[in-house]
């Protein structure tokens, strides 16, 4: 099964109601199984100019990573090896980002969060930095599948402040960890089982800081059919409540299994792990 007939991707961004430019960068490929969404952070234009880094030389470098040859025919990697080529790829473009707010002096400073999403063998392995969402609908449940690295976040986990106070909070925006701001980052990755009907959804903090999981939900059940229309119904409610930031959405509908195909000897290994 060819991932692009597996995997369905739609992308949206929106500048929101405030803000004058666009700081949020996405990519989807369905036919590499790949997703990447980047919210950028700095004055002046450099976070646009750090997400657009991030996303472009993510995008070009996975990208020839994953094309055939690259990739042969009926050979399985293991998802060890791509956590640790995806880990490597970000740290490379963490350092790249950094290096150029520190030699140019307008760029000084700038980030991104990253969420950097690839599909492969009935797998999706994430990265991700900041406080950029993946969120999967199976079965009628929603649930967030990163986690913030935020203050927020933190103080939620130690209890400092309940679920509804951490809605109303200020510190929304402080991060404890993001992309370019240092040149050595560490990296939260994770792989998730997929499974058809699945239904997963990146998204930058303007669409979750708008709108609260429950009208996400409700959203994607009722128009997942139809991923372009979900896509802008998310953006049109973000906006409608006051669209105070950028927003952007990557949805990834999977359709069928997309299992690699496995020699004999592979599937008797398989048997004994």
């Amino acid at each position: 099964m060819r991932l692009a007939d597996a995997l369905e991707m739609v992308t949206r961004t929106d500048p929101g109601m405030v803000r004058s430019h666009n700081e949020d960068a996405v990519f989807a490929d369905a036919s590499l199984g790949l997703a990447i969404l980047a919210d950028g952070m700095g004055g002046y234009n450099a976070g646009e100019v750090a997400s657009g880094m991030t996303t472009t030389l993510l995008a070009s470098n996975l990208t020839q990573f994953l094309s055939p040859p690259a990739v042969p025919d009926g050979e399985v990697m293991t998802p060890e090896f791509l956590q640790q080529r995806l880990l490597d790829e970000v740290s490379a473009v963490n350092v790249a980002v950094f290096n150029a707010s520190e030699s140019q002096p307008q760029y000084a400073g700038m980030g991104t969060t990253v969420v950097a999403a690839h599909f492969y063998d009935n797998r999706v392995i994430v990265a991700h930095l900041g406080d950029s969402r993946l969120y999967r609908l199976r079965n009628g449940r929603f649930e967030q599948l990163t986690r913030d690295h935020s203050l927020l976040q933190e103080q939620l986990d130690g209890g400092m402040i309940s679920a509804e106070e951490a809605r109303h909070s200020h510190n929304k925006n402080l991060l404890t960890r993001a992309l370019g701001v240092d040149p050595f980052v560490e990296t939260e990755i994770h792989v998730h089982a997929v499974a058809p009907g699945d239904l997963f959804l990146i998204c930058s903090d303007g669409l979750n800081d708008m709108i609260d999981d429950e009208e996400i939900a409700n959203v994607l059940l009722a128009l997942g059919g139809d991923l372009s229309l979900a896509a802008e119904e998310l953006i049109e409610l973000a906006n409608g409540n006051g669209g105070r930031d950028n927003i952007s959405v990557i949805l990834v509908r999977v359709h069928s299994s997309f299992a690699v195909p496995r020699g004999w000897w592979q599937k008797l290994l398989a048997r004994f792990k």
